[in-house]
């Protein structure tokens, strides 16, 4: 016997046993894009000109990079969720679903890592 309710003995357990903290994670990655993404529209459109030096100094000054850095790092982790939702919807055989998350999966990190990288680059002013 168990005093636990029939809802609170479930909860937790889909299909997945972790579809709650995916969807959480995607709401909140998409609420800190919100900010994020005003942020870097209008610093750019603050911006006199967008040539490479210009767009250089203003990542080199202040807070500027370890923001850039977040935004990247966001939405790449949120464009990876939408993805994986995406795929684990419509993608109908094993082996290729498994595939298409592992692909995904690894394009992300790729792509977050070659951002970073190139901020980082800027930022600290080794980049021509």
């Amino acid at each position: 016997m168990s005093w636990r309710s029939a809802l609170g003995r479930v909860e937790g357990h889909g299909s997945a046993k972790e579809g709650v903290s995916h969807w959480w994670v995607q709401r909140l990655t998409s609420v800190a894009l919100i900010p994020l993404g005003c942020w870097f529209v209008i610093a750019l459109l603050a911006l006199p000109q967008l040539d490479y030096s210009t767009v250089a100094a203003w990542v080199r000054g202040g807070w500027t990079a370890p923001v850039l850095i977040l935004f990247v790092i966001v939405g790449a982790w949120h464009s990876q969720l939408g993805v994986r939702v995406v795929v684990e919807d419509y993608v109908g055989d094993v082996g290729m679903k498994t595939l298409a998350l592992a692909l995904s999966s690894f394009a992300h990190i790729v792509l977050a890592a070659i951002g970073v990288f190139a901020v980082l680059r800027i930022a600290l002013g080794s980049a021509a």
